[in-house]
């Protein structure tokens, strides 16, 4: 397949609310003393749920929490119970465990008295390969008649209720506390500015108001990435068609329409019908694949450190088949049959047939590049893209034959086969090659092998393109080239293409950004050697005094939904900040408000608000505030989330998630700050 294909598919993520983990929860009571309050939940696929006890530098645990007891202790910690699963994270240099499809979190607990009440919460993180969600709750509340008590804990229930009222049920340091610790998170993240300029309460409640509806206005209802799969699968059908399995067969299958047929009207009749034949064959192809494993199937697929192990080995496979190793063909058994059977029937089937004789005759020529696309589009987990890609590829085949019938002339003109078809196939080898080395990256990511860093990536890289220059100069042969090859014009300036792009990546080897494989390339915190620094940091981590600030500096703002635990953050941060652009444009065109949604700095005051489904819910922390504005007023609830505003809170475009394209970035800003300046 061509640079073409993952080179132009890029996706916005609109705003929307995800719900991928459901939780029941159950007290579970019997004769004795004892109970379990069990929190079960369903994950959906390509979705999981971090286990307990991960330590403070890791994303969100899973963790129980009491707001009221009476009569009732815990007994011992949260404990999780399925199958966890337990991954090294490069990210954040440590060993992650975490649950799919299905997780049970219990919390043991004793009756101290007759009766009882216990009410909390049990909060839990989960995250996907392109965003995670904020730290959520499930809430439970739960009193009654206790089946039985527990002497000894009742005891120690008593003794620990008569100190704290000899002691004094309130600190009356704590609401201070809590004051002094919101005020720090709600100021400048950098102590040498001046204190944060404040909003009277109208101005900031009017901050709050909903904006989904001018959102959506921004966010195109078709993803532009399914007209980029279909334009992508045109290139990789046109390159087919010029490779030496293909290209001998349209004089030969156009002559045979003509001879077949005195009337020209008919033989051109015909020969649309076997091209429209080859178009529905590869569409068919897509709509099994969509099939068999569906959107989300296609998702988890793409980001499955195994699965990606074997895309790269299928890749080199496809690649040392371009090379002339061997060749990938299918049964001779099966073109024959179809063969025959075409020759044994008549009209409209037994051109069918023929159709499908090609597909089989033209498999190792046309076979890498059908299993390179349809792997590329899995990685949008949308279940029509297999479909559309392979659209675009059958279209680009097939028309030309039916061209060529309709104008048997043009045939005079066609370039005749030759070695330079053999050329295209080791070119497509060496392209290949280069891209089985991303879905490499992507396993040894996600299990923190380090063999396959930044530096050694591009380091790779640059070795593939630089031996495509020469190839293309004729410095050396494959087993299936001419032996008296020569470099001819088009080829001298492919390989001037091919060196020069290999010596633009060697600056990448000392931290170069290289924003033209900073799609490709593993990210920059996986570079070892790096001398170059561009950091970005927010000005305000509270919404209200950064609104302030932006309407006193007269600068728009971007909002950056974001938590500490957010893996895909962090990588954004490395690899789309670090460039000089989105830096310059980050620190001195707007102001940066990034809002963490996992805080867990007490609010002065709980507050209980309605949430986007009616349901009543508390705030309790900064996150949950933070993370409660982003449903209200932006409806999602998704990280790490990017939105550009005018002083009034209004958006100034759409909305911008994961996604490593620094152009796309940089223009999604731009954009913004021309309809401020508007």
């Amino acid at each position: 397949m061509s640079i073409a294909l993952l080179l132009l598919v890029a996706m916005f993520c609109n705003a929307q609310m995800a719900n991928p983990v459901k939780f029941s929860v159950k007290m579970k009571t019997g004769t004795t003393a004892e109970a379990e309050i069990v929190f079960s939940g369903k994950i959906e696929s390509g979705w999981h749920v971090y286990s307990t006890n991960l330590g403070s530098d890791g994303p969100i645990e899973a963790s129980f929490h009491v707001d009221k007891k009476d009569g009732v202790e815990l007994v011992g910690k949260l404990t999780p119970r399925g199958h966890e699963i337990s991954q090294m994270d490069n990210m954040f240099g440590m060993k992650l465990r975490f649950f799919e499809h299905s997780v049970q979190f219990v919390q043991k607990v004793k009756f101290t008295k007759p009766a009882y009440t216990i009410k909390g919460y049990l909060e839990f993180g989960a995250c996907n390969d392109e965003m995670c969600m904020p730290p959520t709750n499930v809430d439970f509340n739960y009193k009654g008649k206790s089946p039985a008590v527990d002497g000894d804990a009742a005891k120690e229930a008593d003794a620990t209720e008569a100190d704290a009222l000899a002691a004094g049920a309130v600190d009356p340091s704590a609401a201070a506390a809590n004051a002094d610790s919101l005020a720090a998170a709600n100021g400048s993240a950098d102590s040498s500015t001046v204190a944060a300029p404040q909003l009277d309460s109208a101005e900031a409640q009017k901050l709050w108001t909903p904006v989904i509806k001018e959102l959506a206005k921004y966010d195109k209802p078709v993803s532009n990435s399914l007209i980029y799969i279909f334009l992508a699968g045109i290139v990789g059908g046109f390159l087919a068609l010029f490779t030496p399995c293909v290209w001998p067969i349209i004089p030969m299958t156009v002559s045979f329409f003509l001879k077949r047929n005195k009337e020209r009207k008919k033989a051109i009749r015909e020969a649309v019908t076997y091209g429209v034949s080859i178009v529905v064959i590869y569409v068919a192809l897509g709509l099994v694949v969509s099939l068999l494993f569906g959107a989300s199937a296609l998702n988890a697929l793409s980001t499955n450190a195994i699965f990606n192990i074997l895309f790269c080995l299928l890749l080199v496979v496809f690649a040392a088949s371009f090379f002339g190793a061997f060749e990938i063909t299918l049964p001779s058994s099966w073109s024959n049959k179809i063969d025959q059977k075409s020759d044994e029937t008549s009209g409209v089937l037994s051109i069918f047939l023929m159709a499908f004789t090609l597909s089989l005759v033209s498999f190792s020529c046309t076979g890498p590049i059908i299993g390179f696309l349809l792997v590329a589009v899995a990685s949008e987990g949308s279940i029509v893209a297999p479909t559309v890609g392979m659209l675009g590829f059958a279209i680009a085949l097939a028309v030309p034959f039916a061209l060529f019938a309709m104008f048997p002339t043009l045939l005079k003109s066609a370039p005749k086969s030759g070695g330079w078809m053999n050329v295209l196939k080791v070119v497509l080898g060496f392209i290949e090659l280069a891209f089985a080395l991303k879905f490499l990256s992507v396993a040894d990511l996600a299990y923190g092998w380090h063999i396959l860093d930044r530096e050694t990536f591009l380091a790779l890289w640059i070795a593939i393109f630089s031996l495509l220059g020469l190839y293309l100069l004729g410095i050396f042969n494959f087993p299936h080239d001419d032996e008296n090859r020569r470099t001819n014009v088009p080829q001298f300036f492919l390989a001037l293409i091919s060196l020069a792009f290999a010596f633009y990546m060697v600056p990448g080897l000392w931290g170069a950004p290289l924003k033209a494989v900073s799609a490709f390339a593993p990210p920059m915190n996986t570079q070892d050697f790096n001398l170059y620094k561009n950091e970005v940091h927010p000005r305000f981590k509270d919404f209200e005094a950064g609104m302030a600030a932006a309407r006193l500096e007269g600068k728009p703002v971007m909002v950056d939904f974001t938590g500490f635990g957010c893996v895909n953050c962090r990588k954004m941060e490395a690899a789309v900040w670090t460039d000089a652009k989105v830096a310059d444009m980050l620190n001195n065109k707007y102001v940066l408000i990034s809002l963490y949604v996992d805080d867990k700095t007490p609010l002065p005051q709980q507050m209980t608000v309605k949430d986007t489904d009616g349901s009543e819910r508390t705030l309790r922390t900064v996150g949950d505030k933070w993370s409660y504005l982003q449903r209200h007023k932006f409806g999602s609830n998704t990280q790490p989330m990017y939105i550009l505003l005018d002083n009034e809170g209004m958006p100034l475009t759409g909305s911008r998630s994961y996604d490593e394209d620094i152009n796309e970035y940089m223009k999604f800003l731009q954009t913004g700050l021309d309809n401020y300046n508007k």
